[in-house]
Protein backbone atom coordinates (compact mmCIF):
# COMPACT_ATOMS: atom_id res chain seq x y z
CA UNK A 1 0.00 0.00 0.00
CA UNK A 2 0.76 3.35 -0.50
CA UNK A 3 0.42 6.39 1.73
CA UNK A 4 -1.88 9.14 0.99
CA UNK A 5 -2.29 11.43 3.75
CA UNK A 6 -1.69 11.38 7.61
CA UNK A 7 -3.95 13.48 9.95
CA UNK A 8 -3.40 14.49 13.69
CA UNK A 9 -7.12 14.77 15.48
CA UNK A 10 -7.17 18.12 17.04
CA UNK A 11 -7.56 19.19 20.54
CA UNK A 12 -11.58 20.01 21.02
CA UNK A 13 -12.60 17.24 18.78
CA UNK A 14 -16.36 16.00 19.84
CA UNK A 15 -16.58 12.06 20.28
CA UNK A 16 -17.47 10.83 17.02
CA UNK A 17 -16.81 7.37 15.62
CA UNK A 18 -13.79 7.28 12.71
CA UNK A 19 -16.26 5.72 9.71
CA UNK A 20 -18.31 9.15 10.68
CA UNK A 21 -14.94 11.03 11.44
CA UNK A 22 -12.98 10.29 7.89
CA UNK A 23 -14.49 12.47 5.18
CA UNK A 24 -14.44 15.86 7.56
CA UNK A 25 -10.90 14.80 8.18
CA UNK A 26 -9.49 13.34 4.38
CA UNK A 27 -10.87 15.28 1.52
CA UNK A 28 -10.24 12.69 -0.83
CA UNK A 29 -12.87 10.71 1.29
CA UNK A 30 -16.49 11.99 0.14
CA UNK A 31 -18.80 10.70 2.40
CA UNK A 32 -19.93 8.58 5.66
CA UNK A 33 -20.42 5.57 2.97
CA UNK A 34 -16.57 5.93 1.86
CA UNK A 35 -14.86 6.13 5.25
CA UNK A 36 -16.55 3.00 5.85
CA UNK A 37 -15.47 1.30 2.70
CA UNK A 38 -11.68 2.63 3.18
CA UNK A 39 -11.73 1.00 6.63
CA UNK A 40 -13.18 -2.33 5.16
CA UNK A 41 -10.29 -2.83 2.91
CA UNK A 42 -7.67 -1.62 5.52
CA UNK A 43 -6.65 1.32 3.89
CA UNK A 44 -6.76 3.22 7.50
CA UNK A 45 -4.46 3.32 10.11
CA UNK A 46 -5.16 4.42 13.31
CA UNK A 47 -1.69 5.33 15.67
CA UNK A 48 -0.14 2.81 13.18
CA UNK A 49 -2.51 -0.05 13.62
CA UNK A 50 -5.13 -0.93 11.42
CA UNK A 51 -8.61 0.57 11.89
CA UNK A 52 -12.24 -0.67 12.45
CA UNK A 53 -15.68 1.16 12.48
CA UNK A 54 -15.88 0.61 16.37
CA UNK A 55 -12.87 3.24 17.47
CA UNK A 56 -14.09 6.00 19.09
CA UNK A 57 -11.92 9.42 17.84
CA UNK A 58 -9.99 10.94 20.52
CA UNK A 59 -7.32 14.18 20.72
CA UNK A 60 -4.08 13.22 19.61
CA UNK A 61 -4.74 10.14 17.37
CA UNK A 62 -2.78 9.92 14.64
CA UNK A 63 -4.85 8.38 11.48
CA UNK A 64 -3.48 7.20 8.12
CA UNK A 65 -5.09 6.96 4.71
CA UNK A 66 -3.51 4.58 2.24
CA UNK A 67 -4.29 2.87 -1.61
CA UNK A 68 -3.60 -0.10 -2.77
CA UNK A 69 -0.76 0.27 -5.68
CA UNK A 70 -1.86 -1.91 -8.46
CA UNK A 71 -0.63 -2.66 -12.10
CA UNK A 72 -2.01 -0.60 -14.91
CA UNK A 73 -4.08 -2.13 -17.59
CA UNK A 74 -2.10 -2.86 -21.26
CA UNK A 75 -2.47 0.11 -22.87
CA UNK A 76 -5.28 -0.15 -26.12
CA UNK A 77 -3.37 1.06 -29.19
CA UNK A 78 -5.91 3.90 -30.20
CA UNK A 79 -5.34 7.31 -31.16
CA UNK A 80 -7.43 9.96 -28.54
CA UNK A 81 -7.85 13.63 -29.34
CA UNK A 82 -6.90 15.42 -25.78
CA UNK A 83 -8.71 18.54 -25.67
CA UNK A 84 -6.99 19.76 -22.30
CA UNK A 85 -5.08 18.14 -19.61
CA UNK A 86 -3.25 20.05 -16.62
CA UNK A 87 -1.91 17.72 -13.24
CA UNK A 88 -5.40 17.22 -11.78
CA UNK A 89 -7.62 16.16 -14.91
CA UNK A 90 -8.09 16.08 -18.99
CA UNK A 91 -10.75 16.68 -21.32
CA UNK A 92 -10.74 13.55 -24.70
CA UNK A 93 -12.55 13.52 -27.44
CA UNK A 94 -13.94 9.95 -27.34
CA UNK A 95 -14.49 7.89 -30.92
CA UNK A 96 -17.84 6.23 -31.17
CA UNK A 97 -18.05 2.63 -30.94
CA UNK A 98 -15.73 2.20 -27.80
CA UNK A 99 -16.55 2.27 -24.21
CA UNK A 100 -15.80 4.99 -21.40
CA UNK A 101 -14.25 2.40 -19.38
CA UNK A 102 -15.18 -1.43 -17.75
CA UNK A 103 -13.87 -5.42 -17.92
CA UNK A 104 -12.48 -5.07 -21.53
CA UNK A 105 -9.33 -4.04 -23.28
CA UNK A 106 -10.91 -2.10 -26.20
CA UNK A 107 -11.75 1.00 -23.39
CA UNK A 108 -11.54 4.84 -23.64
CA UNK A 109 -9.67 4.20 -20.55
CA UNK A 110 -6.99 1.51 -21.59
CA UNK A 111 -6.08 3.58 -24.85
CA UNK A 112 -5.00 6.76 -22.62
CA UNK A 113 -3.02 4.68 -20.03
CA UNK A 114 0.14 5.97 -22.15
CA UNK A 115 -1.49 8.86 -23.68
CA UNK A 116 -2.25 11.34 -20.66
CA UNK A 117 1.04 12.71 -18.63
CA UNK A 118 0.86 11.33 -14.96
CA UNK A 119 0.21 13.68 -12.42
CA UNK A 120 2.91 15.62 -10.12
CA UNK A 121 0.78 15.75 -7.40
CA UNK A 122 1.14 13.87 -4.18
CA UNK A 123 -2.88 12.49 -4.62
CA UNK A 124 -1.71 11.36 -8.48
CA UNK A 125 -3.77 8.79 -9.29
CA UNK A 126 -1.86 5.99 -11.01
CA UNK A 127 -3.77 6.12 -14.41
CA UNK A 128 -6.37 9.18 -15.14
CA UNK A 129 -9.74 7.57 -14.51
CA UNK A 130 -13.19 8.81 -16.17
CA UNK A 131 -15.38 10.90 -13.68
CA UNK A 132 -18.17 10.51 -15.91
CA UNK A 133 -19.90 8.02 -19.01
CA UNK A 134 -20.79 8.40 -22.62
CA UNK A 135 -22.73 5.25 -24.07
CA UNK A 136 -20.36 3.52 -26.56
CA UNK A 137 -22.31 4.55 -29.50
CA UNK A 138 -22.06 7.98 -28.66
CA UNK A 139 -18.69 10.41 -29.27
CA UNK A 140 -17.65 13.86 -27.95
CA UNK A 141 -16.27 14.94 -24.94
CA UNK A 142 -15.18 12.87 -21.25
CA UNK A 143 -13.46 14.25 -18.26
CA UNK A 144 -10.83 12.41 -16.48
CA UNK A 145 -9.65 12.48 -12.99
CA UNK A 146 -5.57 12.81 -12.34
CA UNK A 147 -5.63 12.82 -9.15
CA UNK A 148 -7.58 11.46 -5.91
CA UNK A 149 -8.73 14.82 -5.15
CA UNK A 150 -9.98 15.98 -8.39
CA UNK A 151 -11.53 12.70 -8.84
CA UNK A 152 -13.78 13.19 -5.21
CA UNK A 153 -14.49 17.26 -6.40
CA UNK A 154 -15.27 16.51 -10.11
CA UNK A 155 -17.34 13.40 -8.89
CA UNK A 156 -19.50 15.65 -6.48
CA UNK A 157 -19.89 18.57 -9.03
CA UNK A 158 -21.28 15.81 -11.66
CA UNK A 159 -24.14 14.66 -8.99
CA UNK A 160 -24.95 18.78 -8.25
CA UNK A 161 -25.01 19.22 -11.92
CA UNK A 162 -22.65 22.27 -11.25
CA UNK A 163 -21.61 21.96 -14.90
CA UNK A 164 -23.28 22.45 -17.97
CA UNK A 165 -22.94 20.01 -21.37
CA UNK A 166 -24.13 20.11 -24.80
CA UNK A 167 -25.08 17.36 -26.83
CA UNK A 168 -26.20 17.37 -30.68
CA UNK A 169 -27.82 14.79 -32.41
CA UNK A 170 -29.16 14.25 -36.24
CA UNK A 171 -32.60 12.75 -35.82
CA UNK A 172 -35.01 11.87 -38.26
CA UNK A 173 -37.78 13.65 -39.00
CA UNK A 174 -39.19 17.82 -37.88
CA UNK A 175 -39.31 19.42 -34.58
CA UNK A 176 -39.74 22.76 -33.49
CA UNK A 177 -37.88 25.64 -32.87
CA UNK A 178 -36.61 24.94 -29.27
CA UNK A 179 -38.65 23.57 -26.53
CA UNK A 180 -38.45 20.72 -23.67
CA UNK A 181 -39.35 17.14 -23.10
CA UNK A 182 -40.27 16.63 -19.63
CA UNK A 183 -41.55 12.54 -19.95
CA UNK A 184 -40.23 10.54 -16.86
CA UNK A 185 -38.28 7.86 -17.23
CA UNK A 186 -37.97 4.45 -15.19
CA UNK A 187 -40.18 6.46 -12.82
CA UNK A 188 -38.32 9.35 -12.61
CA UNK A 189 -38.38 12.77 -13.10
CA UNK A 190 -36.31 13.65 -16.25
CA UNK A 191 -36.09 16.90 -18.57
CA UNK A 192 -34.12 17.45 -21.90
CA UNK A 193 -33.97 20.66 -24.01
CA UNK A 194 -33.78 21.05 -27.55
CA UNK A 195 -33.23 24.04 -30.21
CA UNK A 196 -33.07 23.30 -33.48
CA UNK A 197 -30.05 24.07 -35.26
CA UNK A 198 -30.66 22.72 -39.00
CA UNK A 199 -33.05 21.04 -41.13
CA UNK A 200 -33.23 19.36 -44.53
CA UNK A 201 -35.08 16.84 -46.97
CA UNK A 202 -33.98 13.69 -46.78
CA UNK A 203 -34.43 10.38 -48.75
CA UNK A 204 -34.53 8.19 -45.81
CA UNK A 205 -36.76 10.25 -43.49
CA UNK A 206 -37.89 12.91 -45.68
CA UNK A 207 -36.67 15.33 -43.02
CA UNK A 208 -33.91 15.08 -41.11
CA UNK A 209 -33.08 17.57 -37.97
CA UNK A 210 -29.75 18.97 -36.44
CA UNK A 211 -30.61 19.61 -33.12
CA UNK A 212 -28.39 21.27 -29.85
CA UNK A 213 -29.58 19.14 -26.56
CA UNK A 214 -28.81 19.98 -22.75
CA UNK A 215 -29.56 17.55 -19.94
CA UNK A 216 -31.00 18.50 -16.95
CA UNK A 217 -31.56 15.23 -15.35
CA UNK A 218 -29.10 11.82 -16.01
CA UNK A 219 -31.62 8.95 -16.89
CA UNK A 220 -29.99 6.46 -18.79
CA UNK A 221 -29.96 7.14 -22.49
CA UNK A 222 -32.04 10.04 -21.66
CA UNK A 223 -31.45 11.65 -24.90
CA UNK A 224 -32.44 8.56 -26.97
CA UNK A 225 -35.85 7.50 -25.07
CA UNK A 226 -36.66 11.30 -25.21
CA UNK A 227 -36.08 12.04 -29.00
CA UNK A 228 -37.74 8.42 -29.55
CA UNK A 229 -40.09 9.16 -27.64
CA UNK A 230 -41.46 12.61 -29.31
CA UNK A 231 -41.22 10.60 -32.59
CA UNK A 232 -38.09 12.03 -34.09
CA UNK A 233 -34.89 9.41 -32.91
CA UNK A 234 -31.72 9.87 -33.31
CA UNK A 235 -30.31 8.53 -36.49
CA UNK A 236 -28.66 5.18 -36.07
CA UNK A 237 -30.24 4.51 -33.29
CA UNK A 238 -30.96 0.88 -33.44
CA UNK A 239 -31.84 0.40 -30.03
CA UNK A 240 -35.06 3.02 -29.79
CA UNK A 241 -36.17 3.49 -33.22
CA UNK A 242 -39.59 1.98 -33.84
CA UNK A 243 -39.21 -0.44 -36.39
CA UNK A 244 -41.44 1.62 -38.84
CA UNK A 245 -39.40 4.19 -39.52
CA UNK A 246 -36.31 3.94 -41.63
CA UNK A 247 -32.80 3.19 -39.50
CA UNK A 248 -29.18 4.44 -41.62
CA UNK A 249 -27.71 0.73 -40.15
CA UNK A 250 -23.74 0.27 -40.02
CA UNK A 251 -23.53 4.59 -39.86
CA UNK A 252 -22.85 5.13 -36.08
CA UNK A 253 -25.00 6.82 -33.88
CA UNK A 254 -25.56 10.46 -34.62
CA UNK A 255 -25.33 11.71 -30.80
CA UNK A 256 -22.51 13.79 -30.21
CA UNK A 257 -20.98 15.52 -26.59
CA UNK A 258 -20.07 19.05 -28.14
CA UNK A 259 -19.30 21.06 -25.18
CA UNK A 260 -18.84 21.11 -21.36
CA UNK A 261 -18.13 23.75 -19.04
CA UNK A 262 -16.92 22.48 -15.91
CA UNK A 263 -15.36 23.98 -12.99
CA UNK A 264 -12.00 23.11 -12.03
CA UNK A 265 -11.88 20.79 -9.36
CA UNK A 266 -8.19 22.18 -7.91
CA UNK A 267 -8.31 25.88 -8.59
CA UNK A 268 -10.68 28.62 -9.40
CA UNK A 269 -11.96 29.35 -12.82
CA UNK A 270 -13.77 27.14 -15.12
CA UNK A 271 -12.88 25.05 -18.15
CA UNK A 272 -15.02 25.49 -21.77
CA UNK A 273 -14.56 23.20 -24.09
CA UNK A 274 -15.77 22.71 -27.60
CA UNK A 275 -14.99 19.83 -30.15
CA UNK A 276 -17.35 19.64 -33.41
CA UNK A 277 -19.20 17.18 -35.08
CA UNK A 278 -16.90 14.46 -36.03
CA UNK A 279 -16.38 14.92 -40.23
Amino acid sequence: MELLQEHLVPTGTARIRLSDYLHLAFALIPSRKGGKKAIQRGLVMVNGEPASSAIWVKPGMRIELYRTVISPPKPFPLKIQVLYQDDFLAIVNKPSGIPVSGNHFRTLTNALVDQLSVSAQPDALQWAMPVHRLDAPTSGIVVFAKTSEAQVQLGKDFQARRLTKYYQAIVCGRTEESGDISIPLDGKKAMTRFKKLEECRSPNCDWITLLELTLHTGRTHQLRRHLAHMGTPILGDSEYTPPEQPLLRNKGLFLHATAISVPHPCAVGTININTPLPG
